[in-house]
């Protein structure tokens, strides 16, 4: 499925912390922890739990949280389909990432190990 401009800018101007208790649902719901979603979160964007607070306390957009993050080297290596979309096929840099986050919460959520949720088993 290929991402409508539409769909680009819903993605950019939704908030993290519209969409952080849904990660958290999902990922406790499946016996994971707070803290895992936060590495997870800390990972992919460089975010500890404290400014990870302070994006939500902000209501920080989607397009300011990844402008603030800093995306780990090995974002690239997080493939497959979320949502109906296609990672590697997301032409729009900011879905990209917002996808590669809701991936790695969906990986966290069905029980992957967090080496494979990391990347570090390479």
């Amino acid at each position: 499925m290929k991402a409508s401009a539409e769909h680009n800018e819903r993605m950019a101007k939704m908030t993290f912390a519209s969409v952080y208790p849904h990660y958290l649902t999902k990922v406790e719901k499946k016996g994971r922890t707070k803290e895992e979603l936060h590495q997870v979160i800390e990972w992919l964007t460089g975010f500890d739990d404290k400014k990870i607070g302070e994006l939500i306390d902000e209501k920080s957009t989607f397009e300011f949280f990844f402008e603030q993050a800093n995306l780990n080297p090995n974002a690239s290596l997080i493939k497959g389909v979320i949502c109906g979309y296609r990672i590697e096929e997301l032409e729009n840099p900011l879905t990209k990432q917002v996808r590669y986050l809701d991936k790695l919460v969906d990986e966290l959520a069905k029980g992957k190990s967090m080496v494979k949720i990391l990347r570090t088993d390479r």
